[in-house]
């Protein structure tokens, strides 16, 4: 296990993170792939389906702390939500607000909800929605873990964006809609989703750190995550779900609508928010942006 800690976050499969995360031999699955609880939508389309509808759930320890976890796998249909998917997950949250764990954790890799399934996902994605919010409500913290090669993208870019506290690797992705979705609909003048260094700049983790909506960013790796969800854990990262909170976030986001175009380059964008060599950051190392994204939050 100590050499699968040194592994790259992104490369690892679900069940591998989920491994290495949790205290050794701490995690106990529900509806584990025995169950065969798998989608009636992909068997009606003869599509191959998983028997865990890619996503494993279930109770962990992690540094002794209880918590309920579930971890979505990127290569079954790229982490997309479906009907039994997005229940497994409402379930997992449900079942916090009755068992009153440490937090509940989400290893989020998903590019939205699964054409296949349409309004069944789309569905699954809303109640899961409903069930975060129902468990911060509760004050029990829900902590997303973004690191995946899919990225975090769609109905889980939203679902991610509601929890307490986000975790993310530089080469971890999180937006509403992955690039090419964007592409599709506009086209390639307004958004080249073969631009990989574009869409790094405009949807992967020091961006999403820098304009502040993600809280930790770390490196792509395994020992990395662990150590940010155990700081999580211990720090009792819970936000109330106010009024007053909600108006300061819609305040923020209205400051950076005034702020910057749709269309501006990240670069331009680190500029107008007085970050010193704007150029250099895609290439700088993780540590050298948080340093730089404290002291401008300290200025």
């Amino acid at each position: 296990m100590s050499n699968l800690q040194q592994w790259s976050y992104a490369e690892c499969s679900a069940r591998e993170r989920l491994a290495a995360l949790v205290d050794a031999g701490s995690f106990r699955e529900f509806l584990p792939p025995s169950a065969r609880q798998t989608s009636p939508h992909l068997e009606q389309l003869g599509v191959p389906c998983s028997f865990d509808d890619g996503i494993a759930v279930g109770e962990a320890t992690l540094g002794g702390h209880r918590i309920l976890v579930a971890a979505q796998e990127g290569e079954f249909m790229g982490g997309g939500v479906g009907e039994v998917h997005g229940a497994k997950l409402t379930g997992l949250l449900q079942r916090a607000l009755r068992d009153k764990p440490a937090a509940v954790v989400v290893l989020a890799e998903s590019g939205g909800v699964r054409l296949h399934e349409a309004n069944a996902g789309l569905i699954g994605v809303s109640e899961v929605m409903r069930a975060v919010l129902n468990v911060r409500a509760a004050g029990i913290p829900v902590i997303f873990a973004i690191g995946g090669r899919n990225g975090c993208f769609g109905g889980m870019g939203i679902v991610a964006r509601c929890a307490d506290h986000i975790i993310m690797s530089d080469v971890g992705r999180l937006a509403m809609s992955g690039p090419e979705v964007i592409e599709a609909s506009h086209g390639v003048e307004e958004y080249d989703a073969k631009d990989k260094a574009l869409v790094w700049r405009s949807s992967g983790g020091k961006h999403r750190y820098l304009l502040g909506d993600c809280d930790v960013l770390v490196d792509d790796e395994v020992a990395e995550f662990k150590q940010a969800l155990l700081n999580a854990l211990q720090n009792q990262v819970s936000k109330p779900l106010t009024l007053e909170a909600l108006e300061q976030e819609h305040a923020q986001l209205q400051n950076r609508a005034h702020l910057v175009s749709l269309k501006m380059d990240p670069v331009e964008v680190w500029r107008l928010m007085g970050y010193e060599n704007p150029e250099g950051i895609p290439d700088a190392e993780v540590a050298d942006v948080r340093a730089a994204a404290n002291h401008q939050r300290r200025a």
